[in-house]
């Protein structure tokens, strides 16, 4: 009986934490996207339109007796409420994408990405540049790639561009860190970076933050930032992110696989 004993709470444990492993997002799938106007606002009397329909998002920027100005900065970001960023969790997996058109006179970048606790509204970007066409990801948690760099891509202004990444947590500790992959479609190609460890966070953050993956308190969705100091006096910038796609990819897994019927061997 005592054995039998051990044998059920042993395997009771351990479909404890593939649970755990299989879990969902703790607050669900965002349901909308709440766009943060003039997050950079060196030029307050330009002319902003925005268009949230989600899963379809557009904004443009027309300068407007912007001077000597540097930027303008708006974002989108998922939601559950349409008015406040949905905050993510180290252990939420997950792959989100979109179609992306840049357009009009003047300059700049847009892109996705996940931005970490400590810069919600700028850094971590998987970013599009008008102004040469460079793609490349940087910034926040998110592992450098350039997609410019490693695979000769250039953006051209005006044609879609298929932007997707994906995050799994696995074990979120140092043998099986949390990964990023980017993935683009570009005039009919398909590129990716291929898994890419996080790396490790400030462990003098954890608590309450974590390590090995986005940490808490991520924000995920999409942005742009409008170069004032380019194009013609009257310029205009126009981004639109169609097809928003997301999907919950899950929590960490454990490192190794164990069977019931291997925990059944140890007692044998």
């Amino acid at each position: 009986m005592r054995k039998l004993s051990s044998i059920f709470i042993l395997a009771m444990t351990i479909l404890l934490v593939f649970a755990w492993a299989s879990m969902a997002l703790a607050d669900g799938v965002p349901a909308t996207a709440v766009v943060n106007e003039r997050v950079f606002n060196d030029c307050p009397t330009s002319i902003l339109t925005v268009n949230n329909m989600y899963p379809y998002i557009s904004i443009m920027d027309v300068k407007n007796a912007c001077g000597a100005g540097w930027a303008n900065r708006h974002n989108w970001r998922f939601s559950d409420d349409g008015a406040t960023n949905k905050l993510f969790a180290n252990e939420d997996g997950m792959r989100f994408s979109a179609t992306m058109t840049i357009s009009g006179a003047g300059e700049g970048e847009a892109g996705i990405g996940i931005s970490p606790w400590w810069s919600q509204d700028v850094d971590g970007v998987f970013n599009v540049r008008t102004t040469d066409g460079e793609i490349a990801c940087f910034g926040g948690r998110l592992p450098f790639y350039t997609f410019t760099g490693n695979d000769g891509v250039t953006y051209t202004k005006g044609n879609p561009i298929f932007l997707e990444i994906t995050y799994l947590p696995n074990g979120l500790n140092e043998l099986n860190q949390g990964t990023i992959e980017y993935r683009l479609e570009y005039m009919g190609s398909n590129y990716s970076s291929g898994p890419l460890e996080m790396g490790e966070g400030n462990p003098d953050e954890d608590p309450p933050h974590g390590v090995w993956g986005i940490l808490n308190e991520a924000t995920a969705g999409g942005n742009m930032q409008f170069f004032l100091g380019d194009g013609p006096d009257d310029a205009d910038m126009t981004v639109e992110w169609d097809g928003i796609f997301f999907e919950d990819l899950g929590g960490p897994v454990p490192t190794e696989e164990t069977s019931f019927g291997s925990v059944k061997a140890l007692f044998r």
